[in-house]
């Protein structure tokens, strides 16, 4: 019969509970039962060599008129060695009665143990044995010598159980002891197997907390509550890669579609202009038309490097991503006849959607080109698994106040660094945009040079 499989993770730890206390209740209630102090039966093979030491014995004695030369010859058996082995083996003769029958004197230890063991016998026509010391006592087996019946009992030198088994059964508690020490790496590997699932678990949404919403299909593996969680996990990853590539592709639709009645917009400005001549209201129409069309074109470029970047990702060497955009960097601000400041590029990785990390990047960059005086400096600062990216210029400015706000789509500074730049508020909204999508931070601060410093904090591999 096939026992049922058990999937609950509840179910598991409760049978793996109840079975380890078990093993535990068997140990302690039946090694004591093992100690070879107490008086046990004789194994059948030790029983067998007993036998044939009682035949060779009869054997060798069955003319003896007297008991007193076997008794003599018994006690002054030389040690025995067999095999390099030096167990002592003596052989000690009983009547029926249990008198130990002796010629000579023997140590207190060995007539002692001799003496208790022969009258523990309750059943002499069962033969049992017994530890004392580093003597085992085995008998008795009946034998005929000297024209009388009389009981052999045989003694070996015992070097097993050691004497810290041997504590143990004198220690209950100390079995019970050792007996937790040994199961305590099985249950510690009960409990890391028990994890992993967790941890697995724990890692999907680690990496969903990083910007890479990938399913695993590993999270619907182990016990059922666990494939229960990691079924339900996998489908709100797909859930929220649907919404957001639905998302940007709505975004990225509604700016293709406003570029053709913009562009019709245009050409009837253009068209009026030739039949009627300029005038302040056509400049002002085809000035505002610019605006909308820089606008859509930021959409358009903000949409096409978002459209399924929450799916790609790549880790690159910061090499990639900073040493092209610093060359474009420095070649722009020469023409404008600045200084730009440049960093060693650390050597070291970063997962990323490369082209969108770079446009974030590089409208930072720009941006402080474009609204600085002279100089601008940018720093690359590595903390532990962080990387900290700095650019700062000393241009005017921004207003304390309106610091948190200069990242909002559209959003246009109210000091001279925006009011006529013909900027669409949306450059600065993009970076941070992609920023949080690479699970990093972005914020402005007063660049010590007295304009604006941008800070971007972007977690390393």
């Amino acid at each position: 019969m096939r026992l049922p499989k058990i999937t609950s993770l509840y179910g598991r730890i409760f049978a793996i509970f109840w079975f380890t206390m078990f093993l535990i209740v068997m140990a302690v209630l039946t090694l004591p039962h093992l100690d070879p102090r107490k008086s046990r039966a004789i194994s059948p093979h030790h029983y067998g060599v007993m036998l044939k030491i009682r035949d060779r014995l009869e054997d060798r004695f069955a003319d003896a008129q007297s008991i007193e030369p076997v008794i003599k010859l018994l006690e002054g058996r030389p040690q025995r060695q067999k095999d390099k082995d030096d167990r002592r083996m003596s052989l000690f003769l009983t009547d029926l009665d249990g008198n130990v029958l002796t010629l000579l004197e023997r140590p207190d230890f060995i007539d002692r143990s001799l003496r208790n063991f022969v009258s523990s016998i309750n059943n002499p026509e069962i033969p049992r044995q017994r530890l004392y010391g580093k003597m085992m006592f085995s008998g008795p087996i009946p034998i005929y010598l000297a024209h009388q019946d009389l009981y052999l009992i045989i003694a070996n030198r015992w070097n097993e159980p050691p004497h810290f088994l041997l504590q143990l059964f004198d220690h209950p508690l100390r079995l019970l002891l050792l007996v937790m020490l040994v199961s305590t790496p099985f249950l510690l590997w009960l409990a890391w197997a028990l994890s992993q699932p967790a941890r697995r678990l724990e890692k999907a949404a680690k990496r969903v907390s990083q910007g890479v919403f990938e399913t695993d299909p590993t999270l619907e593996k182990g016990p059922q509550e666990f494939r229960q969680a990691g079924a339900s996990f996998n489908q709100m990853v797909e859930a929220v890669n649907m919404m957001i590539s639905r998302q940007q592709r709505l975004l990225s639709d509604i700016s293709h579609e406003l570029r053709s009645p913009l562009t019709r917009l245009r050409m009837a400005q253009a068209l009026a202009s030739r039949k009627q001549g300029d005038s302040l209201e056509l400049e002002r129409i085809d000035l505002e038309a610019q605006r909308l069309e820089q606008m859509i074109f930021k959409l358009l470029e903000l949409s096409s490097l978002q459209v399924d970047s929450h799916l790609i990702r790549e880790r690159q060497p910061l090499s990639s991503v900073f040493e092209e955009m610093f060359a474009d960097s420095k070649f722009e601000a020469e023409q404008m006849h600045k200084v730009l400041e440049l960093p060693d590029i650390p050597n070291r990785d970063i997962l990323c959607h490369l082209q969108l990390l770079m446009s974030a990047l590089e409208n930072i960059i720009r941006n402080a080109i474009y609204y600085s005086k002279s100089t601008v400096k940018v720093s690359l600062t590595l903390q532990a698994n962080r990387l900290l990216v700095g650019v700062e210029d000393d241009g005017d400015g921004v207003p304390e106040k309106e610091l948190e706000s200069i990242f909002r789509p559209f959003y246009r500074v109210s000091t001279a660094r925006d009011r006529h730049s013909g900027g669409t508020g949306l450059g600065l909204a993009i970076s941070e945009n992609a920023i949080r999508q690479h699970n990093g931070s972005i914020q402005a601060k007063k660049s010590s040079l007295g304009g604006l410093l941008v800070e971007v904090v972007l977690p390393l591999s």
